[in-house]
């Protein structure tokens, strides 16, 4: 069995200054941002949603299957954990090209990111550190001091990013 990463960060001490170059960078090259609140919380735009996170999922170690469209709905969409503002998306010349999904735990007072991700082609520019920006904007925003996080151990990129933004390991004294 495999051990997941499990990683957490005190919202209120993340330091926006120090990654607000990613976001300018982003935008400068185009790229536009905003949630799915703004959008509409629509059939179409769930479903665009769901093609995203198919397709960026599918770089997630031992992932396995991902849900059909009708599974993601009712486990992802129709759960009150589910914000249409926490799902801030990354658009270039209309098409939706990055995600970051984050579900608000009213009970346990704590945020959990569900998934950021970004296609291939606009890897490595700094995109998902600017995502989880806006995501960690919406946290604080929403009144949370924490947000979660789990990774596979060998999805290294992704803790490496979050470990960036000042996730550590997590500690249960701090949920």
């Amino acid at each position: 069995m495999v051990e997941w990463i499990r990683l957490q960060l005190d919202v209120d001490g993340f330091d926006d200054e120090a990654f607000e170059p990613y976001l300018r960078r982003a935008r400068a090259s185009g790229i536009t941002f905003t949630t799915m609140a703004d959008l509409g919380d629509t059939e179409d735009h769930q479903r665009a949603l769901y093609n995203l996170n198919k397709t960026c999922s599918a770089d997630i170690p031992d992932r396995g299957e991902f849900y059909t469209y009708d599974q993601y709905v009712t486990q992802r969409i129709d759960v009150p954990t589910f914000h249409p503002e926490g799902v801030i998306l990354a658009i270039h010349d209309g098409a939706w090209i990055g995600m970051s999904t984050t579900s608000l735990h009213a009970a346990e007072r704590h945020a959990f990111s569900e998934m950021t991700g970004v296609l291939a082609p606009y890897r490595g520019k700094g995109l998902s550190l600017a995502l989880k920006l806006l995501a960690i904007r919406f946290v604080r925003s929403s009144g949370y001091r924490w947000l979660t996080t789990f990774h596979h151990p060998r999805n290294t990129s992704a803790i490496t990013m979050n470990r960036r933004l000042g996730f550590v390991d997590q500690l249960s004294e701090g949920l």
